[in-house]
């Protein structure tokens, strides 16, 4: 967690432990924190206060979204096949379809536009993907949208994008946007919906009234306030730590490619350097195949010396199947079962790069000797 997070959280989880829906003084210091963070949530992700959601994190959101907007309109459901499983599951819990993506990852626009029609309630299409760090075409995705399917809601899952791109200007014409505190330096459990007007969700939680009576739920209010101060500190820093990070991620990558044998990157669309061109994608993410090698017992001895790595998404640890979002892309299963994904940050240091070239080369041949 950012220090500026942690520092904002301690009050409210010791002195100040009102609850913001009450009427009396301690719950009114609360309901105030809670709204002085709406604010400067809302200034950060381009939208009104009105229009943001609390939720307990980015799957809480996406379900909302694909959701809460089909039980508002009723409608067929769209997403692209390459979505975190929270759109995912989602989507084929109600009926509904994919859109193909090409091998880099990127959605097939003529794909999504044979898809759509007048009876298609929501499109949901991530800002980038959290597995091979692809960015996606939101804007040209909305402007399909509302020419094709114009009663259509478009909701984008930019859970991993928020820290690494400007997720107010590329997010400002989708009708929902969906992050999660902890992926920019906030707590776990924590993150929000904003649904800008006039799109309705009905909720998918019943209880009381919070947020609207888009979300029914006692507010977190040291998690909200805490994420709130992350996602200032992220946006404030985010052109210095992109290019940082994505200096040491180059530096990662070339050094990985150059050196093991049958390496490959992820995510390059024909033509593109996989050494230099790396423009399309998140600064934060590397993602490579090693052929001939089982990712599950790579990342084992990673994991011995002290090198922190995955074989797809953090939600699906210890899955037997190949990622969904490399299938997708057009990787066979044994192609899919050789990637690992190495992820950057803000605390992201030189040494820690270094101790992974030296190290991974010498793992990849014991592997395969």
């Amino acid at each position: 967690m950012r220090p500026q997070a942690v520092a904002a959280m301690l009050p409210y989880l010791t002195e100040h432990f009102g609850n913001p829906s009450g009427s009396h003084g301690v719950a009114r210091e609360a309901r105030l924190a809670l709204d002085e963070a709406r604010e400067s949530v809302a200034r950060d992700l381009g939208c009104e206060p009105g229009e943001v959601v609390f939720t307990s994190g980015g799957t809480e959101s996406d379900n909302l979204a694909v959701l809460g907007a089909h039980r508002a309109r009723e409608g067929a459901v769209i997403c692209s096949s390459v979505e975190h499983h929270a759109v995912l599951r989602a989507c084929e819990s109600v009926g509904g379809t994919t859109v193909a993506v090409d091998p880099s990852g990127r959605l097939d626009l003529d794909a999504l536009a044979r898809s759509l029609s007048g009876e298609v309630s929501v499109v949901s299409v991530m800002l980038a993907n959290n597995e091979v760090g692809t960015i996606q075409p939101l804007a040209e995705v909305v402007a399909v949208v509302r020419e094709l399917a114009p009663r259509a809601l478009v909701h984008t899952d930019a859970v991993a994008a928020v820290g690494w791109l400007d997720v107010a200007a590329l997010a400002r014409h989708a009708d929902m946007v969906s992050v999660s505190a902890h992926k920019f330096g906030g707590p776990k459990g924590v993150g929000v919906l904003v649904v800008r007007n006039p799109a309705a969700i009905a909720p998918v939680m019943h209880g009381g009234e919070q947020e609207r009576g888009r979300r029914a739920g006692t507010p977190d209010v040291a998690g909200i306030v805490g994420m709130a101060a992350a996602l200032s500190a992220a946006t404030a820093l985010r052109d210095e730590q992109v290019r940082r990070v994505a200096r040491l991620r180059d530096r990662l990558a070339d050094g990985i490619l150059e050196v093991v044998a049958g390496a490959a990157e992820s995510a390059l669309s024909a033509g593109e350097r996989a050494a230099h061109d790396r423009a399309a994608k998140l600064a934060s993410s590397f993602h490579v195949r090693f052929e001939g090698i089982d990712s599950e017992e790579l990342l084992f001895l990673l994991d011995e010396a002290g090198i922190c790595a995955s074989a797809g998404s953090a939600c699906a640890s210890g899955a037997l199947e190949p990622s969904h979002v490399l299938l997708a892309m057009g990787l066979t299963p044994s192609q899919a079962r050789s990637a690992v994904r190495f992820s950057l940050g803000a605390t992201t240091t030189p040494a820690e790069i270094d101790h992974t070239l030296d190290v991974l080369p010498k793992l990849v041949e014991q592997l395969l000797t």
